[in-house]
């Protein structure tokens, strides 16, 4: 008797503990930036530490779906854990890519491309990828394809991926889902068309994910149950300074082509949501998930690591463990003022950010 009834005196007591620290299930859309997706590492991994903060679906192009997939691989070898590893080793497997000689690093944070990097970068743009590689070599092909178990995820992923690529002869966005996703859908969403191939996927050539969605949100708006979005952005919503030289015009222009499908994306949602305000005439399946909405962000805004869009082809040890860093930081400080918001309340303002 007695046993019983401590027996049922414990499933109460962890009840009652379970209601009082709720688990808060979140969507993640996660920006694409090349190197600069190591600062997205770094808040996943913060992420990952915090056992309130469940999962339901992962948005992403570009590095943003790498660290999506890393993580859901991970996630399968061994939950909080082994995706916190598999993210790990994807950056590690990462930062062996640039032999030293092609870095330098200032005082703090000054890392960039050696003088002779940037020259060798520079020329190369002037040959398209089948002119200076024709063997269509890329390492980050032999990477994902040691590290990621695509049969296991196609199989049973523990979330919902929605991988973003461009395809180069419409210009239309494609989302593959977890259930069909191989090697070739993940490195069509980060195919930059001045250094890599055009991906074929049954016919159809493909080019990176940011050129039509950086990252795609409306899979989480549509196809996911959880009505928190929390946007993981690397690209600056505003920028203190206009540029004036021609190498500052090319790469805000190059940044503005990867923002622009986003930025549009989430003003129709600022926008759509303003109509949508509660009514006793508008109470329709779309009316109500868009009054449920609730917006969350972690961006990267005044890190000077990351303002260059050189460093976006930094692929240097040191440097994703810097990002890594400050990326954990930012999570930490996010979960620690917003995290009871999660299931409450938006954390960031829409209407004022986007419309």
């Amino acid at each position: 008797m007695n046993q019983h009834a401590d027996g049922a005196a414990g499933t109460l007591t962890g009840w009652w503990r379970r209601l009082r620290t709720p688990q808060r299930r979140i969507n993640l859309a996660l920006q694409g930036g090349g190197a600069h997706g190591a600062f997205t590492w770094g808040v996943l991994d913060a992420l990952l530490q915090d056992p309130r903060v469940q999962f339901e679906g992962l948005s992403g192009s570009s590095a943003g779906a790498m660290n999506a997939v890393a993580l859901a691989n991970g996630w399968l070898s061994g939950g909080r854990e082994g995706a916190r590893q598999g993210l790990a080793d994807f950056w590690a497997g990462v930062g062996q890519q640039m032999p030293m000689a092609m870095v330098t690093q200032g005082e703090g944070d000054a890392f960039s491309l050696s003088p002779a990097s940037k020259l060798l970068a520079n020329w190369a743009s002037y040959f398209s990828p089948a002119q200076i590689n024709p063997f269509d070599l890329n390492p980050l092909r032999d990477l994902i394809v040691q590290q990621i178990d695509f049969e296991r995820l196609r199989a049973g992923s523990s979330f919902k991926l929605f991988i973003g690529a461009t395809q180069a002869n419409t210009g239309k966005l494609r989302v593959f889902r977890e259930a069909e996703l191989t090697a070739e859908m993940l490195l069509a969403s980060a195919c930059l068309p001045k250094i890599h191939h055009p991906v074929d996927i049954a016919g159809e050539p493909y080019w990176d994910g940011g050129y039509s969605a950086n990252p795609a949100v409306f899979p989480l708006f549509c196809d996911c149950d959880a009505s928190d979005v929390l946007l993981v952005l690397l690209s600056p919503l505003q920028h203190q300074a206009t540029p004036r030289t021609a190498d500052e015009i090319d790469a805000r222009i190059a940044e503005l082509s990867f923002s622009a499908h986003f930025m549009r994306e989430m003003r129709m949602f600022a926008s759509a949501s303003a109509y949508a305000e509660p009514s006793f005439l508008t109470r329709g399946r779309l009316e109500r998930r868009l009054q449920q909405m609730r917006f969350h962000m972690i961006d990267s805004s005044q890190l000077t690591s990351l303002q260059r869009t050189e460093t976006k082809l930094l692929a240097h040890a040191p440097f994703l463990a810097l990002l890594c860093e400050q990326g954990q930081a930012r999570g930490k400080a996010w979960l620690a003022e917003h995290v009871g918001s999660i299931g409450q309340r938006s954390t960031v303002d829409i209407q004022r950010m986007f419309a």
